[in-house]
């Protein structure tokens, strides 16, 4: 897990548990830049594999995954967790 300016960001290892696999991590990777989702990297030795991975908040994840698993898209772009609207000029 890796924290940037107060948000937790999660590698799909962390998220689901097991390992994902290029495959799903490419899809994964591919719907975050679509939808504009910030991620972050994290560089990983675990369970043969070293190099470096994407993290994405759970938001994403979660959303991501119900429409995977409802065949649904994802909204675009979904709304980003540090959008604050509170500071509105008016």
């Amino acid at each position: 897990m890796q924290i940037r300016d107060e948000i937790e960001y999660y590698s799909l290892y962390e998220y689901l548990g097991y390992a994902a696999g290029q495959k799903l991590g490419k899809e994964v990777n591919n719907a975050s830049i679509k939808t504009k989702q910030k991620c972050v990297t994290q560089h990983v030795e675990q369970g043969g594999y070293k190099g470096v991975v994407q993290c994405y908040t759970t938001k994403f994840l979660d959303e991501y995954f119900r429409a995977v698993e409802n065949n649904m898209q994802l909204s675009l772009p979904l709304e980003k967790e540090e959008d604050n609207f509170d500071d509105l000029p008016f």
